[in-house]
């Protein structure tokens, strides 16, 4: 992209602006995953990562490391047209599960970063990244999860589409006229 996703604007507000407004439509206690002195100009926490540089599965284990709830909801800000409904419908499945994550696995494959977590993920995660493994998905095949299949979201009513992250200029473009067409 040239520059950081978080920055960049959909519509009249930045990506972060927009995935921090939507998790506080679904719970009280939002943070920010990444470096204090790029975000401390948002109202929320940040986060540091602990395993710098370890990607998303750094993340997650920060947040996990951070929190004293027991669910809770991990959003990438590069995921615009994500909305409410599809959030409230992930953590009402975790509720009705014992799994420590409740993922889906639609357009191509898991959403790590659309996904509810239990905070005893946090042990695996720290596990993992011990042990030199930053890769995520090998995590979620140990049969700890509750697997939303892109049919169960489909009969919700949710395409696979709003997965959608944005990773180029092109689909940032995309993204800003299937916002300006709702």
């Amino acid at each position: 992209m040239g520059k950081d996703k978080a920055f960049l604007c959909v519509g009249s507000e930045t990506l972060l602006a927009r995935a921090l407004r939507l998790a506080a439509t679904i719970t009280e206690t939002v943070c920010i995953v990444g470096d204090p002195d790029k975000f401390c100009a948002f109202r929320h926490p940040v986060i540091s990562d602990l395993y710098r540089e370890r990607g998303p599965l750094g993340g997650i284990h920060a947040a996990l490391s951070a929190t004293n709830s027991d669910l809770n909801l991990v959003l990438a800000v590069d995921m615009p047209l994500i909305n409410s409904n599809l959030l409230s419908f992930l953590i009402e499945k975790s509720r009705q599960s014992a799994a420590t994550v409740t993922i889906p696995n639609a357009g191509g494959g898991f959403q790590p970063l659309c996904a509810v977590y239990r905070k005893q993920f946090r042990e695996i995660a720290e596990e993992s990244l011990r042990a030199g493994e930053n890769k995520i998905d090998p995590l979620f095949r140990k049969g700890i999860c509750r697997i939303v299949t892109e049919d169960e979201l489909a009969q919700a009513g949710f395409s696979p589409e709003v997965f959608r992250n944005l990773n180029t200029p092109e689909d940032l473009e995309f993204t800003r006229l299937a916002c300006r067409e709702k």
